[in-house]
């Protein structure tokens, strides 16, 4: 069960049983994996994305991308993983997808460091 303890102690405190709290932990290891399926199908079907990635020396609101590839897992509830651009790449700690699927928000990693949106275009963000 990926609850930590506190958070088990609060959920039994209000009424959930063992077998609540170990079936609300299962609904969310399945979320987690349905949501990086939904990631990684937004960007194996773009070869280009549009993001509100803030870059040094760049003076446009919106950058664009060519995307490689993404691969992605899920621990638990946790979404990690690489999404590589043509030319660099960085690593993925979180995410989700918004807009009916048009946009996608993630969590880069330690050589960004930031929560990004990408889109299909600058329009969808």
């Amino acid at each position: 069960m990926h609850f930590d303890p506190r958070t088990q102690h609060a959920l039994r405190e209000v009424g959930l049983s063992a077998e609540d709290i170990e079936a609300a932990a299962e609904i969310a290891v399945e979320a987690a994996r349905e949501e990086a399926e939904a990631i990684e199908l937004f960007f194996d079907t773009q070869r280009e994305v549009v993001s509100d990635m803030e870059m040094a020396h760049s003076d446009t609101d919106h950058q664009t991308h060519v995307v490689e590839y993404i691969d992605l897992y899920t621990h638990a509830d946790d979404i990690r993983g690489y999404l590589r651009f043509d030319g660099w790449g960085v690593p993925i700690e979180g995410g989700r997808v918004l807009e009916d699927g048009k946009c996608v928000e993630l969590s880069l990693g330690s050589t960004i460091d930031d929560r990004v949106r990408f889109g299909r275009d600058a329009e969808a963000l």
